[in-house]
């Protein structure tokens, strides 16, 4: 397949890559700085420098390419990412960008790298109105939940992967579980996966689809 790796030079993009490397996917891999990209990249990467802001570029950059893979989020290295709304909320207008370029371009589907916020925590609670969810990454979440809405209301065909509450960079095991709505935890009540596990499941949601225009999530 060819796959177009939107923002991939951060951590879930760069996991994402990797394991499309790994099975012999084509990659065209979209990035603000390429030297954030890993050197010598094999001859089924190419590499774009493009700053996502203009859907009409957008759409010619993914023409022709199988699927497309949104790993973009707002830097979490800007101190307004823990407390500004309207900064995160680049996220959302950017997705929309990223709909409209589907849409023009007429490739097959779009999945995007989601959040944990809008699962359900409990019947009828979200993971957001818990109070388990950090107050540091409530705008982050709030934004999240925007940009899912965006996808459902769009024409294009869609997939919304939500990681649990905890994921970071470890190990590739291929073993995790995954659902639909609802938060994953483990016997010990913890809600968590890998970096690398998350890009296996996505990299198998591409392979073999089972959750077009509908949310997944993922945990141990």
């Amino acid at each position: 397949m060819k796959i177009a790796l939107l923002a991939a030079s951060g951590r879930a993009g760069l996991t994402i890559l990797q394991e499309l490397i790994t099975r012999g996917h084509e990659v065209v891999a979209v990035v603000r700085d390429i030297n954030k990209l890993p050197m010598n990249l094999p001859d089924s990467v190419t590499a774009i420098v493009n700053d996502l802001s203009d859907s009409a570029k957008i759409a010619k950059i993914i023409a022709g390419t199988d699927a497309v893979v949104s790993a973009y989020g707002p830097p979490r290295d800007d101190p307004r990412f823990v407390r500004d709304l309207d900064y995160t909320d680049v996220l959302p207008e950017t997705i929309k960008r990223f709909i409209a370029a589907v849409e023009v371009s007429k490739v097959p589907r779009l999945l995007m790298v989601g959040g944990a916020g809008s699962l359900w925590f409990s019947p009828g609670v979200t993971v957001l109105e818990s109070g388990f969810w950090p107050e540091a990454f409530v705008p982050i979440a709030r934004s999240h939940v925007k940009a899912f809405a965006a996808l459902r209301h769009s024409t294009i065909n869609w997939t919304y992967f939500s990681p649990p509450m905890l994921i970071d960079l470890g190990e590739r095991t291929g073993n995790f579980r995954l659902g639909g709505d609802e938060l994953i935890v483990d016997s010990s009540g913890k809600s968590w996966v890998s970096f690398e596990d998350y890009a296996v499941a996505v990299v198998d949601e591409l392979e073999q689809p089972k959750h077009e225009r509908q949310r997944f999530t993922i945990g141990y």
